[in-house]
């Protein structure tokens, strides 16, 4: 009976949309202002492309379950693989708590109830509870979660740029679009959030999977990079442009610009507004179910091979799901909103996000010296997809993103006019960056210190088996 391989072009294009089309970012990119279209473009190019067939060759050579960890791993060494898995699980509960946060906020914007601090706090709590809760069955995996999200979010994008065409004709912008204020911004302001631009398009690598379920994976996965990144920045594009009309970017926020934009799109509360509120709240919750069980899967792999402590390697014997990095997203996620009221940067979702953010492209960072030194290192493992393009082509598609993602996260940590407003943005984000990484090597050199002595246990029990045989 003939293999039939079904993921066609299509499937792949839809699914990197899903997957890779994050609705709470939009404001962040927005913030950006008109210049954000000539990043897009740039970004498209310079990093989407290079980036989606450098992780579709590592995908597809190194197929094992650690993903990430295992191609820095083979490329640098345990001690970096266990970097690049730390930084890739720790993302996660960062970002739970930043959408917890964002959860209470959508609510007290669209519905007339107005809680305290704690009673938000509760309520993210609950929040952080229920998605744990959720992402520890096998129900996480359920296509109707992500196909449902996926519907959500393109009602939210589409809507956005609807509604901002119809009142950009009726009533006029607020933002000033113009060739000039397309043009590059070199403010510091508008400079720190294109790491969300980056964050935007990262995630493909769970599309470049399904290669060996591709007819013809060589043509499809450059043609699924292109239509997918480019459709993936015309939805961002097309919202960030209806927030434009609504509110200029000077005074866009990233935690709420959102909803305030379809609030004065709209002109005022109603049953289309709530709904767009419910669908919002909905994507929320089903991004960080669905993204669940890949970055545990991660750190559960790190651990059993002794890059990261044993904790984040215990599993279910019922379902064989991570519980281990489960229970600690939800534990340090609860940790971060318990202490949110004490962070003095008054936009906590921004907080949070912004060094989700950091962590995310801090495991990237590594990704792409990984690619181009086990091309030197390890050139006779088959590759069933080969990044196409001579030396300097590959030297260009390596440390051009790498340069990329080294200085946006810098613009995005550091403080660098030294204005009161950017030291109270960026230092909780630089502080709770070199928290994160001191922690991280913490586990790491935690792990090591029982592999040693496992390694030499295993040896000997070689070397004993190879002396009996002999006699």
């Amino acid at each position: 009976m003939q293999d039939e391989k079904k993921f066609r072009l299509f499937d792949a294009v839809l699914m990197s949309v899903v997957v890779v089309l994050v609705v709470e970012s939009v404001a962040p990119a927005a913030a950006i202002g008109p210049s954000q279209f000539f990043w897009w473009a740039l970004l498209l190019i310079f990093f989407f492309l290079p980036y989606g067939l450098i992780s579709a060759e590592l995908g597809t050579t190194y197929d094992g379950d650690g993903g990430i960890y295992d191609w820095v791993r083979k490329a640098f060494g345990r001690r970096w693989g266990g970097r690049a898995a730390w930084l890739y699980w720790i993302n996660f509960p960062i970002w739970m708590a930043s959408l917890a946060v964002l959860f209470t906020g959508v609510i007290g914007q669209v519905f007339p109830t107005h809680f305290g601090t704690w009673t938000n706090v509760l309520i993210q709590l609950i929040f952080i509870g229920i998605v744990t809760l959720i992402s520890s069955f096998p129900v996480a995996d359920s296509k109707w979660i992500l196909n449902l999200a996926a519907i959500a979010k393109v009602i939210i994008m589409v809507s956005l740029g609807a509604l901002g065409i119809y009142v950009a004709m009726t009533k006029g912008v607020a933002s000033n679009f113009t060739v000039k204020t397309m043009l590059p911004q070199m403010n510091v302001k508008s400079l720190g959030y294109i790491s969300v631009i980056l964050f935007n398009f990262l995630g493909f690598e769970v599309v470049t999977s399904m290669a060996s379920e591709m007819p013809n994976p060589k043509k499809q996965i450059p043609q699924a990079i292109i239509w997918g990144g480019i459709l993936i920045a015309i939805f961002y594009v097309f919202a960030a442009f209806g927030m434009g009309v609504a509110i200029p970017s000077s005074e866009l926020s990233t935690s709420s610009g959102l909803m305030e934009s379809i609030l004065l799109l709209i002109g005022g509360n109603n049953w289309f507004v709530i709904l767009i509120a419910l669908l919002f709240m909905y994507t929320l919750a089903a991004n960080l179910i669905s993204w669940s069980a890949g970055v545990n899967y991660v750190a559960s792999y790190a651990a059993k091979n002794h890059d990261l402590p044993k904790v984040f390697g215990i599993e279910s014997k019922k379902t064989g799901l991570p519980t281990g990095a489960n229970l600690l997203n939800g534990g340090i996620a609860a940790v971060l909103v318990v202490i949110s009221p004490l962070i003095p940067n008054q936009n906590i979702f921004w907080a949070f996000f912004s060094l989700n953010v950091v962590a995310l492209l801090g495991s990237y960072l590594l990704m792409f010296p990984s690619f181009w030194k086990l091309r030197k290192s390890d050139p006779k493992t088959e590759r069933p997809f080969k990044v196409p393009g001579n030396k300097l082509m590959i030297n260009l598609m390596t440390w051009i993103p790498v340069a990329l993602l080294a200085i946006t996260t810098i613009l995005s940590a550091f403080p660098l006019n030294g204005s009161a407003e950017e030291l109270n943005t960026k230092i909780p984000i630089l502080v709770g960056t070199i928290i994160t990484v001191l922690l991280g090597e913490l586990c790491i050199r935690a792990a090591e210190k029982n592999y040693p002595l496992k390694k030499k246990q295993k040896a000997s029990s070689h070397h004993t088996a190879e002396a009996l045989s002999k006699n």
